[in-house]
Formats: C-alpha cells, sequence, structure tokens
C-alpha cells in the first residue's frame, strides 16, 4: 500500500448527553467513534461501509474537521488536525472535496455559479473561474446545462454539478458521504462510474461513506466495515466479499449479491430437481462456470445450474452457482472432492435426504 494521506489513530468521538426540560439529562453520552485505528492510502478509493448509527457519518466528519477529536489524532496530508485554529485548518480542508447525499446546491445560483462559488471564496480571479467551471462541466458531462438552475436537474445531473463543485479547487481528496443514496440504480452507476475516472485520471484518492454494499461492490478498492463506533472488518473488497468474518459484514454481502438460496427457495429447489443440490462459490481460484462443468464432466456428472449469479468485486469475478448433479453416487463424491480442491462448496443433499452444511459465506 502507498503512503497514508489519511490516518487514523485510537479515534474517539462521544456526543454529551441530551438534556431535558429544567436542564436535567435525559441519556448517557453517545460514542459514535469508538478507537478507531486505520491508513487511507494515497489514490485509493476507500469504502466505509455500517448501517444507520454504524458511526461512519461521523469519522468522515473528523477528516475535513468538521467534527473534532475526544482523543486519538487524524492526520492528513501529512497534517495532524487536533487541536488547530481555523485559521490553520483552512488550507487543509481547500486540500479536500466533499459531495452530499442531498446536493447541498445553491438554488439561487446556475449551475455555473454553484461550481464557481468555491472558487470565488478562494479569491480566483473572474476569467480563472471561468475557465476552471468550463473544464469541470465538460468533465462531469453537464457543460450544457451550464446556465440551468438546480430546480430544472435531475437527482443524477445535480451530483455531477456537486462533484465538480468538490473538484473546484483540485483537492487530493474527494470525501463522498451517501452520495448515491437519493439515486436510482441506473443513475447510481453512472455517478460510481464518474468517482471512478475522478480517480482514475485525476488520481484524487476518494473515501465512500455508504450503507449500500452494492457501492462496495462497484468500485472500493478496500473497505472498512462499522458497528457501533467500531472498525469490525477492514481489507481489500474482494477479500471482504469473498470471505467475510463477522455477521454483520455477511449480512452487506449477501444484500449485495443475492446469489445464494434462502432456506425456503432451498426447499423448493429439492422438490424440484431430483438430483444432488449444491452450490459452488465462483471467483478467481474457482474461475467460470465452465470450470465447474468441466470438473463435473471429467467424473461423469451432469450438471444444470438452478439458482445462482456471478458478478465483479473490485473488477474481479464473484458469485456462486446452485447445481443439480446428477450422476452415481461414487461419481458426484468424487467430483464434489474435485470443486472443493479450488472452492467452497455446500453440499444441500436431495428432497429424501437434505444435507445441513453451513454455507462458508
Amino acid at each position: 500500500m502507498s503512503e497514508p494521506v489519511i490516518s487514523f489513530r485510537d479515534v474517539v468521538k462521544e456526543f454529551p448527553a441530551a438534556r431535558g426540560a429544567r436542564g436535567r439529562r435525559r441519556s448517557e453520552p453517545v460514542r459514535a467513534v469508538d478507537g478507531v485505528t486505520l491508513d487511507i492510502a494515497a489514490g485509493e478509493i476507500f469504502g466505509v461501509i455500517g448501517y444507520s448509527g454504524a458511526g461512519k457519518s461521523t469519522l468522515v466528519r473528523l477528516v475535513n474537521a468538521l467534527e473534532t477529536t475526544a482523543a486519538g489524532s487524524v492526520v492528513v496530508d501529512g497534517t495532524d488536525l487536533t487541536g488547530l485554529s481555523e485559521a490553520r485548518l483552512r488550507p487543509v480542508r481547500a486540500g479536500i472535496g466533499m459531495i452530499f447525499q442531498q446536493f447541498n446546491l445553491l438554488r439561487a445560483r446556475t449551475v455555473s455559479g454553484n461550481v464557481a462559488y468555491p472558487l470565488e471564496v478562494a479569491g480566483w480571479s473572474r476569467a480563472d473561474r471561468d475557465a476552471r467551471v468550463a473544464e469541470l462541466l465538460e468533465f462531469v458531462g453537464i457543460a450544457d446545462k451550464a446556465g440551468a438552475y438546480p430546480s430544472a436537474l435531475s437527482g443524477g445531473q445535480k451530483q455531477r454539478v456537486g462533484i465538480a463543485r468538490a473538484l473546484a479547487t483540485n483537492p487530493k481528496i474527494l470525501l463522498a458521504d451517501e452520495a448515491t443514496s437519493a439515486l436510482d440504480p441506473e443513475t447510481t452507476a453512472d455517478v460510481l462510474a464518474l468517482l471512478q475516472r475522478v480517480n482514475r485520471e485525476l488520481g484524487i484518492t476518494v473515501v465512500v461513506i455508504t450503507h449500500e454494499m452494492e457501492v462496495v461492490r462497484s468500485v472500493c478498492h478496500r473497505v472498512a466495515v462499522m458497528e457501533r463506533g467500531r472498525v469490525v472488518e477492514l481489507g481489500d473488497a474482494y477479500q471482504v466479499f469473498s470471505a467475510p468474518q463477522q455477521a454483520v459484514t455477511r449480512r452487506f454481502v449477501g444484500s449485495a449479491l443475492r446469489d445464494v438460496p434462502s432456506t425456503a427457495v432451498l426447499e423448493r429447489l429439492r422438490q424440484r430437481h431430483a438430483g444432488r443440490v449444491v452450490t459452488v462459490r465462483i471467483d478467481e481460484v474457482a474461475g467460470s462456470s465452465a470450470h465447474v462443468m468441466s470438473v463435473l464432466a471429467e467424473h461423469g456428472v451432469a450438471g444444470t445450474i438452478v439458482y445462482g449469479g456471478i458478478t465483479e468485486v473490485a473488477e474481479r469475478p464473484y458469485g456462486s452457482l446452485t447445481l443439480e448433479l446428477v450422476g452415481s453416487d461414487a461419481a458426484v463424491h468424487a467430483a464434489l472432492e474435485g470443486l472443493r480442491a479450488v472452492t467452497a462448496v455446500v453440499d444441500h443433499g436431495t428432497a429424501a435426504a437434505p444435507a445441513h452444511e453451513g454455507n462458508d459465506r
């Protein structure tokens, strides 16, 4: 991994107890971030995923010091943010762009005016602002909307304006806090492709805060899974998908892939298909469905796909196939041993003799 551009060390963030009538305390302090240590490398797309209340949005607000730590340190591009004055935070924040779920566009300004706003604040000349705005609108694909107002734009167009505005001052880091949650699936895919382009062509480190594993699957190089303020799982996105260690991660993975039959679906499959029903993981080791079928053919076993799906995680194949296997018991046993030598296999048995192996995921 390259040098970190963001480093968290034993970071704690607490919010004070809420106060009721006459100043009486209504609850205990809330520890939103609890002892987080992690590094985000320069030039990567890093995902932070968790359910509501996990602490992920608070964590990202620590990066640009919109929140301050109660303990530990946050270092951004070589600068420790702990205890810095507003004046000393300004140059750090100038190197950080941010896009939001609800876009946060200025309704009284045109698209060009929204993108120009941070340049005005930074003191750019009119000529330089105009040139930079035109460049950015072309980059994000909405040059034809320069004179339009936000009310005339679709959600995807608004988010493109948000991305252009976040890029205006040439930041090193782009923070995307639930940036696709308000968008439909097709528009989400377009925005994620644009974030990949920002990362690839401009070399900007992108930190994606999300509760959608589909977002992580599509664009992230590495991912941290948060639960109750803690990072409970951290690693390469492909590894986290293919071998999740924590229950919360397994729930996220299942929601994104939907390639493993539920108990009810499995029972229906066994009733419909008289052969042995098994689920086989497909990944870089196991290869394609064609590879699985060739292993079965070597042992004289016929295989029919009855459920499953293959997708890409970090541009690498991953998923599972559930098959009906037909052949002698000895042949099926030998074929399963051949598959287990290269990938995970779950044997569900038959309707007459169901098996209850735990799925490896």
